[in-house]
């Protein structure tokens, strides 16, 4: 099969991906094999190929917003059959057995695998999975729409949890690509005020047109005090902005799987009155669920831009230079 591989980790303008001939997975117990139709290009594979991750295992296939079909299954599969359309995500497994496991905070499991990372994701034709760990999707779901929703839109479930923001609240999101412009429709949708702050224009242009209230420069302060903000730009730079911006009691969540730097904090200015500064790790099963039901119920409808399987590297670059509204996604059926 075709796949790509991160083959020497480096800048990106050094082509780290390289794509080879792979013979074909076979699942184990409890595993499906996908034939892919859709991959999402997340800026976590970014953040893998220049190395910003540090590579668990040489060649690693990445990619971990899934679209596809079961195609072979492994012993001992029930949930399951071949034709089934399903999804995998970046959470690939968890032990079940350690403290955050049995009190439903499995992301936290310190012995926690992730797709195209610790195993081979799906910038190839083919990919495997424990099926515990796949999503059931939708037949009338596109495979371009439904893969985006595999992380960026699951991870930024979760990091709009984890804002606590109120009923009818404002919102700030610092960053809006892939996953910022999921969350910015399910948080209008359920009534709150947001506004974008962003060095994009047509990132800017395309939040206006998807309902915030507002967007602005990444940095600059938006036209009212916040009850939470979300930073999804991987810029430790704007996390004093985005504390500045908070009203009392105020939550910032940082939503990234990698961040530069952040600066020194000042804390009469940034942290004071009770505001709040989070993280998100990854998300759990249960996250992606509510998400994807949540996702069809309200409607949700995910900026794409459709590539070919063979063009991952180009699309991988114009990432990294912000070139994509929405997200990118690698279609195995262009050519």
């Amino acid at each position: 099969m075709k796949a790509w591989v991160v083959d020497q980790p480096g800048p990106i303008a050094n082509r780290p991906l390289r794509l080879v001939d792979r013979p074909e997975p076979v699942p184990g117990p409890g595993e499906v094999r996908v034939r892919v139709e859709a991959c999402g290009v997340c800026r976590t594979d970014l953040h893998l190929a220049e190395g910003d991750l540090a590579p668990r295992r040489p060649q690693t296939v990445p990619g971990h917003e899934v679209v596809g079909r079961v195609d072979q299954v492994g012993p001992d599969c029930t949930r399951f059959a071949v034709g089934d359309r399903v999804g995998i995500a970046w959470l690939r497994w968890t032990c079940g057995a350690c403290r955050w496991c049995r009190t439903g905070r499995e992301n936290l499991c310190p012995l926690a695998r992730f797709t195209g990372w610790d195993a081979d994701g799906g910038f190839a034709e083919l990919a495997v999975v424990p099926e515990a760990f796949a999503y059931a999707l939708p037949d009338a779901l596109a495979p371009e729409k439904a893969a985006p929703l595999l992380c960026s839109g699951i991870v930024g479930y979760r990091a709009l949890k984890r804002a606590t923001l109120p009923p009818g609240g404002r919102l700030g999101i610092y960053g809006f690509g892939a996953s910022a412009h999921l969350v910015a429709q399910v948080a209008i949708r359920q009534g709150a005020v947001v506004h974008v702050m962003t060095r994009s224009e047509a990132a800017q242009e395309l939040a206006l047109r998807l309902g915030a209230a507002s967007a602005q420069g990444a940095a600059d302060p938006p036209p009212e005090p916040l009850d939470a903000a979300i930073l999804f730009a991987p810029v430790g730079t704007l996390v004093p902005p985005a504390l500045r911006a908070l009203d009392r009691g105020g939550v910032a969540v940082i939503a990234g799987i990698h961040l530069t730097d952040v600066p020194t904090l000042v804390y009469e200015d940034e942290l004071f009155y009770e505001k709040e500064l989070r993280s998100v790790t990854a998300n759990t099963r249960a996250d992606g669920e509510e998400l994807l039901r949540l996702a069809a119920h309200l409607g949700i409808e995910p900026t794409t831009t459709a590539r070919a399987l063979t063009d991952a590297a180009d699309t991988l670059a114009d990432l990294a230079a912000d070139r994509y509204e929405g997200a990118a996604v690698l279609l195995t059926d262009r050519v």
